[in-house]
């Protein structure tokens, strides 16, 4: 049986920040072996221990072959990584699950923003809660017993995320020459994401005021409205599981829907990212299909900010996979997705077709959520974040024994052999981030 002193990790791309160098050195002093691979300037600046610091010279198609030998010269029984779509995070899981090495996968919280996501073997669309069905879980959740939180109402460290973001690409950009065979997983070279970073740096003031006259005009006018959740159109969530090429088709599919279904008095309010940095124009977007449906009077949109305030409202909300959509079921407001997503459950989650919804939506099962919910943060949902100093020492105190246990999370827990959760009553008490 592996302990501490014979697990050798291998880490992949991380979130962009300190996170994954602290997660190293922890599992080091735990008796860990421990190596990252590094693809470009800003993974090694991140990553301070040099002698576990392998960097990838190699072009995209060197990696597979690379990536083996690796595994086989440090004999490799963990990889860890974040996100488990990009082309290099996928290939590498492939070879990890054929070599027999368990695969960590980091994700933004399911359950954002108090909590991050821990699972093994893959996440959202691969995750194994696509596969478990709603009875499994209440079984598992027979000896618990806790009270659960309300849902955060802002992002958390949302200021830390695009700092380092921001910086990430720019060592990138100004630093890469040991790496010149880079290439980005995303569409985006990476001075056009740097400048982007920076441009939504610059430009928060004047968002946040954009935001402040949207959501007054949409408190007072006193209409029923309907939200429509927008996810970051690079997102893997969006480009990984779900059958769109574009958000262009998802809000196509939002405005057919509406303007057959909706009863005439409703309106339709589109809801930005929190993060997002203006790659897509979605507002110019909206606006010429808002007309284009004839309801140009009925549809507004609104540029990020908190969503509690928005769906305290809301007679429903439609998304493709977005995470907030659990904010949605946990104040029991119908939803529609239409993507793959770990929260799908029918219990919960409409399957009727959209103008219907939107005519008369379907109310999820609430118990059923909150027994969901419940799951999840006795499981793969882990207080704490990447970005913030306080975030990233809550979620380090927890994680690294779940990573070294013998079980994933939610093996731990159908088992018995789930440790105590500190989680809920932390947060409750307001010192989740």
């Amino acid at each position: 049986m592996l302990n501490a002193e014979n697990r050798h990790f291998l880490f992949l791309q991380g979130p962009h920040g300190p996170f994954f160098g602290r997660l190293g050195r922890m599992l080091q002093a735990a008796g860990c072996q421990v190596w990252r691979v590094g693809f470009n300037r800003g993974d090694e600046f991140f990553w301070s221990d040099r002698d576990s610091y392998i960097p990838f010279h190699g072009h995209p198609e060197d990696w597979p072959e690379t990536l083996e030998a690796l595994l086989a010269a440090h004999g490799i029984t963990d990889l860890v990584l974040y996100g488990d779509t990009r082309p290099i995070h996928a290939q590498a899981v492939a070879r990890a699950r054929a070599r027999g090495v368990t695969v960590h996968v980091f994700e933004e919280g399911y359950l954002r923003p108090y909590w991050v996501t821990y699972e093994r073997g893959g996440s959202n669309g691969h995750s194994r809660l696509m596969r478990m069905p709603l009875p499994r879980m209440r079984k598992a959740l027979e000896n618990c017993d806790i009270d659960q939180p309300d849902p955060p109402g802002h992002w958390g460290d949302m200021r830390e995320h695009v700092f380092y973001g921001a910086l990430y690409h720019a060592f990138v950009l100004l630093a890469n020459r040991r790496y010149r065979n880079f290439r980005p997983h995303r569409d985006l070279t990476v001075r056009q994401e740097f400048k982007l970073y920076l441009r939504r740096l610059w430009a928060m003031p004047l968002i946040s005021l954009q935001r402040r006259v949207a959501q007054w005009r949409i408190r007072s006018a006193g209409y029923p409205y309907h939200v429509v959740l927008l996810q970051l159109a690079h997102d893997s969530s969006f480009r990984s599981h779900s059958n769109y090429n574009g958000m262009e088709e998802f809000l196509e599919t939002c405005f057919e829907g509406f303007a057959a279904g909706a009863p005439r008095h409703h309106h339709l309010v589109f809801k930005a990212h929190p993060l997002d940095d203006g790659r897509v124009p979605l507002r110019r977007m909206v606006r010429r299909l808002a007309q284009r449906h004839g309801v140009a009077d009925r549809v507004h949109f609104l540029p990020g900010g908190k969503l509690a305030a928005l769906l305290n409202h809301a007679r429903s909300a439609v998304t493709v996979n977005s995470t907030a959509g659990q904010q949605v079921l946990w104040r029991g407001i119908p939803l529609r997705t239409f993507g793959a997503a770990v929260y799908a459950k029918p219990e919960f989650v409409s399957d009727q077709p959209l103008a219907e919804f939107f005519a008369r939506p379907r109310r999820p099962d609430s118990r059923a959520y909150r027994d969901y919910r419940h799951f999840l943060l006795e499981t793969s949902q882990l207080p704490g974040g990447f970005y913030s100093v306080r975030g990233r020492r809550m979620l380090l105190r927890q994680v690294v024994d779940m990573m070294l246990a013998p079980e994933d999370p939610y093996e731990a827990l159908e088992r018995g052999n789930a440790a105590p959760r500190q989680q809920l009553r932390l947060v409750q008490a307001g010192r989740g981030q």
